[in-house]
């Protein structure tokens, strides 16, 4: 049978529609296997997988005003194995939640196009800029920018979507490095989704669920399985708005 789950993870609303087996409908959750032609394609549609939960979880945990960091090693304290960076990566997340036990901190490790240099990336909640910067000894922090209220793509403002920010974050990771593609501390909010809900409706990208009352639809995708996602977004407040209303006190 038919059925649609939603997710629900920060401003983000997914709604996805698939065929649910019979031994599928008695477990209540469980989605159909679709059959794949290659291992190659086996192998995407589990990165695919990661990255959605990746996109959900920073969407989830991350609002505007938090912070984006990028950290690099200076020349002494460079790295060379995986293994060091990652132990020097925990401590780094330790030493930050020792002061601030409720921040909400993850993070993925890369090197650098042109340096192959190992660095880090983080998303960071709940702590002190200049207490971020006191912490991290072994080089530079090149970037603490905060996330912006309003993310645009493709011309429509998703407000606070960051999920092109979680994608090119999730890129980061390579085979050499092992483990998991990212870290983020235990305190860090699953997104909400939905038991599956039968259908009687037929759905496609020209004919997509109703949009629920203050989200707008952003995203149609289709495979060849029958397998349908549609993402929608929060109405962002207008930009200027807050300012106008600061202004006109």
């Amino acid at each position: 049978m038919q059925v649609k789950v939603r997710t629900f993870s920060g401003v983000v609303l997914e709604q996805e529609v698939f065929t649910l087996s019979r031994r599928g409908a008695s477990c209540g959750s469980r989605e159909p296997r679709p059959r794949f032609q290659s291992e190659e394609e086996r192998a995407a549609h589990r990165d695919e997988i990661s990255r959605r939960r990746n996109a959900r979880m920073i969407n989830e945990n991350f609002c505007a005003g938090d912070f984006y960091c990028t950290f690099t090693f200076d020349d002494e304290n460079e790295v060379h194995y995986w293994a060091d960076a990652r132990r020097i990566r925990d401590n780094f997340v330790r030493r930050l939640q020792y002061k601030y036990p409720d921040a909400v901190i993850y993070v993925v490790m890369g090197r650098g196009k042109n340096t192959h240099r190992i660095h880090f990336h983080a998303i960071i909640k709940g702590i002190d800029e200049a207490y971020i910067l006191k912490q991290w000894w072994y080089g530079s922090v090149k970037e603490i920018v905060p996330l912006r209220e309003h993310n645009t793509y493709h011309g429509v403002d998703h407000g606070q979507d960051f999920t092109g920010l979680a994608n090119y974050l999730f890129r980061h990771w390579t085979p050499e490095q092992g483990g998991h593609r990212w870290k983020m501390t235990r305190n860090a909010r699953k997104p909400e989704r939905e038991a599956p809900q039968a259908i009687v409706r037929v759905y496609s990208e020209n004919h997509p669920p109703r949009a629920p009352k203050g989200y707008k639809l952003v995203e149609t995708q289709s495979t060849k399985y029958g397998y349908l996602y549609f993402k929608y977004v929060k109405e962002p407040p207008k930009r200027g708005r807050k300012r106008a209303e600061n202004g006109s006190a």
